[in-house]
């Protein structure tokens, strides 16, 4: 089973980035061109949010069943001495959080909001603020912190 969600974790991060990507290419269009928010707009900003949420939730359940995490927990102190062990066992997990929870606000407040450019305003700078900690935390191939594939397939 852990292998599985390792593998669906992998994929759906992808759909977290190109939902993001389009949610913010949403928000600036209709910031920049004064557009009212319309109801695609209010989907596309709830739907980002939500895949955003199942990731994380995905992440939470892989993070409590991780044999790397679990050798984290039960070695701190050497482990924190091992980047790849402190990225798995602290890092990703705490940013990919604090990320969530700002695409959240983004999203909450836009939904909040009365004015049409507060909307789209609000949820685009959040949901940018949201991508770039994302792109900190996700270990991809070419990243300092910790790497792996594009795509795990075991």
């Amino acid at each position: 089973m852990y292998f599985s969600l390792l593998l669906l974790h992998s994929f759906f991060r992808w759909m977290v980035v190109f939902s993001l990507l389009y949610a913010i290419y949403r928000g600036l269009r209709g910031w920049i061109s004064k557009r009212s928010f319309t109801l695609a707009d209010n989907r596309v900003r709830h739907i980002t949010t939500t895949i955003a949420h199942v990731q994380l939730a995905l992440g939470y359940v892989l993070y409590f069943n991780s044999p790397l995490v679990a050798w984290f927990r039960g070695n701190y102190h050497e482990a924190i001495k091992q980047f790849d062990y402190l990225f798995f066992g602290l890092l990703h997990v705490i940013l990919m959080t604090i990320a969530v929870i700002v695409i959240t606000i983004g999203s909450s407040s836009a939904k909040r909001s009365v004015i049409n450019q507060d909307k789209f305003r609000i949820m685009t700078l959040l949901f940018i603020l949201g991508l770039l900690i994302i792109f900190i935390a996700i270990p991809w191939p070419f990243s300092p912190l910790a790497n792996r594939p594009y795509i795990r397939t075991f």
